[in-house]
């Protein structure tokens, strides 16, 4: 059981990572439950914490899109130490400032409302520097495994920060009351991203000539033709994201009239749930082919927000949207290491950053169409039309990767053939 959870192939680099993961989770997860609902305290309606959150996401995406081009070059550790510094920075503030202009500049900068506390995967914009370090720490055919042990991870701190997240005890509070009913989650936020940050410093990267210093910055040229392609697909699921994933907690409170305790509570349920979903990705993929996996837990996820949009208890909506977390935590790993398998070595966090610049623009976009769906239509409306365009988009992924991740999945068993020719011993 031990081997199963800590293999011995994950060394001090990759478990600094997973410990500042969860630490970064656990905020994360904090922070998702509580960011919408203190922002309704204060008196923002669905329409203007949607604006927040699209001024979330396009710093986000600037944020990304910069780490993911240097780092290439400039080394991944300096942004794993910085990023989660910045959103302790944020909570600091959000925990004892209600100005306006200041909690959309913060929230901006530490990317307040990406990231869901029953998700959690969404650590930050240092996550393709993360994930390129993840890829070249471990040996390729453990790469999936890797990526499958952050998911596990983010899991736990996931549902320490649901748990966390009641000690924010609004009541009926508003305005200034408000502030000080939220304050003790915000600071557990902020104390858990400078863990994360400070862990960090003790991560070991080689330095990188200083010819490549040079250039600055790495456009994944050699990564053009898988490039374009999660262009198309990171699109469309960006859209579907946008209208829901910022909103959970707010639509369980505006639905069912749900405390951040309950919904903590639910988040924390869930992730001890889908604890053995995170670590059976691998093997799924294994089994059933990386994309074929992908496709399905895509289409699956796409179609239970729908029973979701109409459930009539708060009982019968968390039980669907466990169902559902069990899918897509299956799926989040095998797509981190479908994405660095596919790219160029020099190329990995360039292309993990530019593969997701639609997609955080289409996210943008589309959560101020959610909230003035919430506020004008209906609370149901962004879940199905989400549901319905990652439908869609399970349908693209399928027909741009299928043949690609048939020469991916080959390429494991092929190396370590050549290992064993060679007279090395398998990794782990």
């Amino acid at each position: 059981m031990r081997e199963k959870i800590w293999p011995s192939w994950i060394d001090r680099d990759l478990a600094i990572v997973l410990t500042a993961r969860t630490c970064m989770s656990v905020a994360r997860a904090i922070a998702g439950v509580v960011t919408a609902l203190y922002l309704a305290a204060e008196g923002f309606s669905a329409l203007r914490i949607g604006a927040l959150f699209l001024c979330v996401a396009l710093t986000s995406a600037l944020l990304s899109t910069t780490i993911g081009l240097f780092s290439d070059r400039l080394g991944r550790r300096m942004f794993l130490v910085v990023v989660p510094l910045f959103a302790s920075v944020s909570a600091v503030v959000f925990a004892l400032e209600r100005s306006t202009a200041v909690l959309f500049v913060f929230a901006a900068l530490g990317s307040f409302g990406r990231g869901a506390g029953a998700g959690a995967g969404n650590v930050g914009p240092y996550q393709p520097a993360e994930a390129a370090f993840v890829a070249e720490t471990v040996p390729v055919a453990k790469r999936s495994d890797a990526f499958g042990r952050l998911s596990f991870v983010s899991s736990i701190g996931a549902l320490a920060g649901g748990l966390l997240a009641g000690l924010a005890r609004p009541g009926s509070s508003v305005g200034a009351a408000a502030t000080l009913a939220y304050r003790p989650a915000f600071v557990a936020a902020a104390v858990l991203s400078a863990a994360a940050g400070l862990l960090a410093l003790g991560l070991s990267e080689p330095v990188r000539p200083s010819v490549e210093r040079r250039r600055g910055f790495v456009f994944p040229r050699r990564s053009w033709g898988v490039l374009w392609r999660f262009w198309i697909t990171n699109g469309t699921n960006g859209l579907a994201i946008g209208l829901f994933g910022p909103f959970v907690s707010y639509w369980f409170h505006r639905r069912f009239g749900s405390s951040p305790a309950e919904i903590g509570v639910l988040f924390a349920v869930i992730n001890v749930a889908t604890l053995a979903s995170s670590l059976s990705a691998a093997d799924i993929g294994r089994r059933f082919g990386t994309v074929r996996a992908i496709v399905a837990v895509r289409l699956f996820s796409g179609l239970l927000l729908v029973p979701m949009a109409l459930s009539p208890s708060f009982l019968v909506a968390g039980a669907i949207y466990l169902v559902r977390m069990m899918a897509q935590r299956v799926g989040l790993p095998l797509r981190q290491s479908f994405t660095q398998s596919v790219a160029d070595p020099d190329e990995r966090a360039s292309l993990a950053a530019l593969s997701t610049l639609p997609a955080q623009g289409t996210q943008a976009g589309s959560q101020v169409l959610a909230g003035y769906l919430f506020d004008e239509v209906s609370l149901s409306a962004p879940m199905i039309l989400a549901g319905s365009l990652q439908v869609i988009n399970a349908v693209a992924y399928a027909k741009l990767f299928g043949s690609i991740g048939t020469e991916v999945d080959e390429r494991p068993s092929v190396e370590e053939g050549i290992n064993e020719q060679e007279g090395i011993a398998p990794s782990g």
